[in-house]
């Protein structure tokens, strides 16, 4: 029925009406911390193009972890920066490398927390590729494959809760599925970056993780933004071969896929407010053009409204505060 019956304004006539009457929650047992792990003791080091986040040797680490789960997150993702690279990355998947080493620190001393670790090259190869090279400069995806495997396994080893790879190989979630089987680790789940896109936004992040290719880009594994139905067939392919989670990265931009990707598979659905969408929001803020906390509760509520249960985000650790 039409005006002047129906009237929409209605149930927005207070705060408690409105709260009662809203279609989507955003809580902080929905998000996750990325942490940035680097060698040394006492490292507290801010990224220039990410302000408020910092390099953490593995002390400062477990300290950000300990405050951050205390205040109500559930969940960190690692990403480590080893003293030295090389062309394999091998550092990866040394038992003693900078990740596995922090995943032990992290879950002696704050064994609650969920621990997920990503699972790539690229921070630790010298030429900052997310797998091993051929002659010609292009990755080879079918030799990386057993590093990957190889890599998740050790962080299995070294107690990490899940696993998380961000490669975009073909292939590459049913390898690690295989070795953390075979390994006897058959229920660590695997949270694939499956819709993972070649995305202008990821700058910042190349900056905290120092993984900036030397040369060429990763348009050959990452997907092409123009594309939301190949988003679908990763997706569909990554379940295929075992992953009992997926993302779509970054979120701000692809709320499209999010939605699409909840409304077609009945798995988990991740999204990754990557580092460009949190910079963006804090710069901003920083000159007084915007509200930053208002901006990004609204972008947060966003990226859940469009079919995400589970946000990879900057804010986590300030979202506490907001969300009481």
């Amino acid at each position: 029925m039409n005006f002047p019956i129906t009237r929409m304004r209605r149930l927005r006539s207070n705060g408690t009406l409105r709260r009662m009457v809203r279609e989507t929650a955003l809580s902080v047992d929905q998000l996750i911390l990325p942490l940035f792990v680097v060698p040394g003791e006492r490292v507290r080091r801010e990224v220039s193009s990410m302000p408020g986040v910092f390099q953490l040797s593995m002390d400062e680490a477990v300290k950000t972890a300990e405050e951050a789960h205390h205040a109500g997150v559930p969940a960190v993702i690692l990403f480590g920066i080893p003293p030295e690279k090389d062309a394999t990355g091998s550092g990866s998947r040394a038992a003693d490398g900078i990740v596995q080493r922090a995943v032990r620190a992290l879950k002696e001393t704050v064994p609650t927390l969920q621990v997920i670790t990503d699972v790539c090259l690229c921070e630790y190869t010298d030429h900052g590729h997310c797998g091993v090279l051929l002659p010609d400069g292009t990755v080879d995806n079918d030799a990386t494959l057993e590093l990957l495997a190889e890599e998740a396994l050790s962080h299995a080893e070294a107690g990490a809760d899940m696993v998380a790879p961000s490669d975009m190989m073909d292939g590459r979630v049913g390898a690690i599925r295989d070795a953390l089987d075979g390994g006897g680790f058959d229920s660590i789940p695997i949270l694939a970056y499956s819709a993972k896109f070649s995305s202008a936004f990821y700058g910042p992040f190349r900056d905290a993780a120092e993984s900036t290719p030397r040369s060429g880009d990763r348009k050959a594994y990452q997907m092409d933004p123009a594309n939301r139905l190949e988003a679908l067939r990763e997706v569909e392919l990554d379940i295929a071969e075992g992953a009992d989670m997926v993302m779509v990265k970054p979120a701000l931009s692809y709320l499209d896929v999010i939605r699409e990707v909840r409304d077609n598979f009945l798995l988990p659905v991740v999204a990754y407010n990557v580092s460009g969408e949190y910079s963006l929001v804090k710069a901003a803020a920083e000159r007084g053009w915007v509200d930053g906390e208002a901006v990004a509760r609204e972008i947060l509520l966003s990226i859940r409204r469009a079919g995400a249960d589970l946000i990879i985000t900057y804010f986590a650790r300030e979202a506490c505060d907001w969300l009481g």
